[in-house]
């Protein structure tokens, strides 16, 4: 087992405080942090202290760090990304390509990597996976189309796209939506009619058609400890609130709006899917010493261990082991190892089984088979 250095990611809808008091840093912050990073995706590799990137460690001995089983099927790299989110304002709404749309994708790009505008940072799809550490509120899949042109329809100038909501043609619509000629017209009309949270959305974003996109959307609402899973290609976008985040290990997002960053109408187009369906609230699942959120995933599994309850964790595959709550210590092979809140550790494939104690929370990251 090796404790780890997780780097912070600064994004505009983040926090001034959530992950600095986690970490036990200065707070707040002068920039907003928005994500701690946990694993070994090369844009942003946690760090072994005094050595190196967990992406070079698992390089230079990926049958020891990985095993045969997860190197056979993901080949030698880290299968999933654990991730916190300190959400402060809206993300972006967006989608993931799922795994042959990432692969070719990534294959046919032509906009050089590091460019803002590229779409496909990797090869990888991204299913995942956002269970609540505090009150969460998101918006995900397509609700049911008669209702959205319901809502649509409040607005004159909407009703064209209502209309073929209304005729189950949601993807029309919604090519209609992000190809608006006017969207500061009709987005603070839009949001005058709906409510919360699309007329904070279009307070926020006054020319962006995202918003209207967004009544499109499922609302969820996640209590602490639930969760809820967003498999690739679904439309989604995260309001508010502080989570855990555990995905397979990629940094594919297509943009649809709710951000100044790059938005790609085509290509969003392609790849999105179209069926209205509305996201399952996951509670987890109670094994032994473990409570399991239960996903078809599979390049990881997320589950939390209440270290009070005296846990043992089976060994075999990667692991990714970080605490929210408390003190807990860690011990596998004579060896111990002690996380406070905000602290994650790696435990490689090699070695025994690990024996979790003390009083606090310890969400882990592993392989479904393990």
């Amino acid at each position: 087992m090796y404790l780890l250095e997780n780097p912070v990611q600064e994004y505009a809808w983040g926090s001034h405080t959530v992950l600095a008091d986690l970490l036990g840093r200065p707070s707040p912050t002068e920039r907003p942090q928005a994500e701690l990073w946990i694993g070994a995706h090369p844009a942003a590799p946690s760090r072994l202290p005094a050595g190196p990137s967990l992406d070079e460690y698992i390089a230079a001995d990926p049958d020891d760090a990985l095993g045969p089983a997860a190197l056979a099927r993901f080949g030698p790299r880290l299968p999933f990304l654990l991730k916190v989110l300190a959400i402060d304002a809206p993300l972006s709404l967006q989608v993931h390509p799922d795994r042959e749309q990432a692969e070719r994708g990534y294959a046919a790009e032509q906009t050089p990597p590091g460019d803002p505008a590229r779409n496909y940072k990797d090869d990888w799809p991204k299913p995942e996976l956002l269970c609540a550490l505090t009150d969460v509120h998101a918006l995900c899949g397509l609700r049911d189309p008669g209702e959205s042109a319901g809502l649509l329809g409040k607005v004159p100038a909407l009703r064209p796209v209502a209309d073929l909501l209304a005729a189950g043609d949601v993807r029309a619509a919604v090519r209609t939506v992000l190809t608006w000629p006017d969207p500061d017209r009709v987005v603070p009309e839009a949001g005058a009619v709906a409510g919360e949270p699309y007329a904070t959305l279009a307070e926020r974003y006054p020319g962006d058609m995202g918003v209207i996109l967004a009544m499109l959307l499922n609302e969820v609402r996640l209590a602490p400890g639930q969760a809820v899973y967003v498999p690739p290609r679904v439309p989604h976008a995260y309001l508010s609130g502080t989570a855990v985040e555990l995905m397979a290990g990629s940094d594919n997002v297509l943009r649809a709006g709710l951000t100044p960053k790059h938005v790609d109408v085509p290509e969003l187009l392609k790849i999105a899917s179209f069926e209205p369906g509305r996201p399952d609230v996951l509670d987890p699942v109670r094994t032994v010493g473990e409570q399991v959120y239960l996903t078809p995933a599979p390049e990881f599994r997320l589950s939390r261990v209440d270290a009070a309850d005296g846990a043992v964790l089976p060994a075999g595959g990667p692991q990714l082991l970080l605490c929210t709550e408390g003190r807990v210590e860690l011990r596998r092979d004579g060896e111990t190892a002690e996380l406070t809140r905000g602290r994650a550790a790696f435990a490689e494939h090699r070695g025994g089984p690990i024996e979790v104690s003390g009083s606090g929370t310890v969400f882990r990251a592993s392989l479904p088979q393990t």
